[in-house]
């Protein structure tokens, strides 16, 4: 045995990565407060150290309110809504609590890296990954202020493209933490890397479909195209009356409406979904007989997703619905992590 494998650790570090998905998935429903709440242009610079420190005096506070003033959010939509210093506030909340999570699981990453690093409880084969996890993490901070940026020049909004972006790389993170954290649970009994094959592989890609077109419905404001309120019933299953919604913009092509249309971005995230559903149907019939609680998981994820998902569009995208509906998300990727990781060790 090695050195620098000396006294590995795997259980611990499995815990503690757990630990920092936990985070993760806080960040994800945060974010998607940030979002609902017009919340994410409230914080015009990236400071990321000086940054964690909020206004504390009343000329701290006007100097913040003075500098979104100049963005074309507040001159072309807060502004004329009536905009006070105390709705700023509130916004302001939002974002900088979404900024100060990232900063928060830097930390937690970051730092117990280091001491297993340091006391060689780290396993073989497993430091490069480690690191990985690391970077992508920092990599997340600087797609967050690249998306922060497309909002405070020429548009009123963030760009829906690179909010997908953000939010499938916090995702694509999460999965990664969840997956890290079972091979090292695995290593510990003795088993052997779980592969990533066949159906669990499906299933992991028909979700990050469905995942990305919930960011798009996000970031284009998509999710009251439907018709609204609690007692339209036409708003699902149908949209505006119609199975196929009017209105979807073609002039620039079918990709482009694929990814920028919000009629047509709403219908494919809304029936992508019974795919969905099928697929982990499939997947979760298949790990009843070998990690029944990991079937009970996602059958049971996938199901209050649904349900989430139909009562946001009726609420008109409650806000307390939605973020609802983008935890529900996070957790059913996760839960589908384990049953794909499971199969894999299965598959050997």
């Amino acid at each position: 045995m090695s050195g620098s494998d000396s006294s590995p650790r795997p259980l611990a570090l499995a815990r503690w990565l757990l630990a920092v998905a936990g985070l993760v998935t806080l960040m994800v429903v945060v974010g998607g407060i940030t979002r609902l709440t017009e919340s994410g242009l409230s914080i015009t610079e990236w400071k990321p150290v000086t940054g964690t420190i909020p206004p504390l005096t009343e000329a701290q506070w006007q100097a913040e309110f003075e500098a979104y003033k100049q963005i074309p959010q507040y001159i072309e939509v807060t502004g004329p809504a009536g905009m006070t210093l105390d709705g700023f506030k509130y916004i302001f909340f939002w974002e900088w609590f979404h900024r100060l999570l990232g900063r928060i699981i830097g930390l937690a990453y970051g730092l117990p890296l280091a001491w297993f690093w340091m006391k060689r409880a780290i396993p073989q084969g497993y430091h490069a990954r480690l690191v990985g996890l690391l970077l992508l993490g920092g990599l997340q901070g600087f797609v967050g202020w690249w998306m922060v940026k497309s909002g405070l020049t020429a548009d009123v909004k963030v760009s829906h493209l690179r909010l997908a972006t953000h939010l499938s790389l916090a995702l694509t993170t999460l999965g990664l933490l969840v997956w890290t954290a079972l091979d090292l649970r695995g290593h510990a009994r003795g088993e052997r890397k779980a592969r990533l094959a066949g159906l669990p592989l499906l299933a992991v890609a028909v979700l990050a479909v469905q995942l990305f077109y919930g960011a798009l419905v996000a970031g284009l404001r998509a999710g009251p195209v439907a018709g609204g309120g609690w007692f339209n019933w036409g708003s699902w299953p149908l949209m505006q009356d119609r199975f196929f919604p009017a209105g979807i913009d073609w002039s620039q092509g079918a990709i482009h409406a694929l990814t920028a249309d919000p009629y047509l971005v709403h219908f494919v995230h809304r029936w992508w979904a019974w795919l969905v559903v099928a697929v982990l149907v499939l997947l979760a019939r298949r790990l009843r007989v070998v990690e029944r609680s990991a079937s009970v998981a996602i059958h049971s994820a996938f199901g209050i997703q649904i349900l989430l998902g139909i009562a946001t569009v009726y609420s008109g995208v409650a806000i307390w619905l939605a973020a609802l509906h983008q935890l529900t998300g996070a957790l059913l990727l996760a839960a589908t992590v384990w049953g794909a990781h499971r199969l894999g060790r299965s598959s050997q």
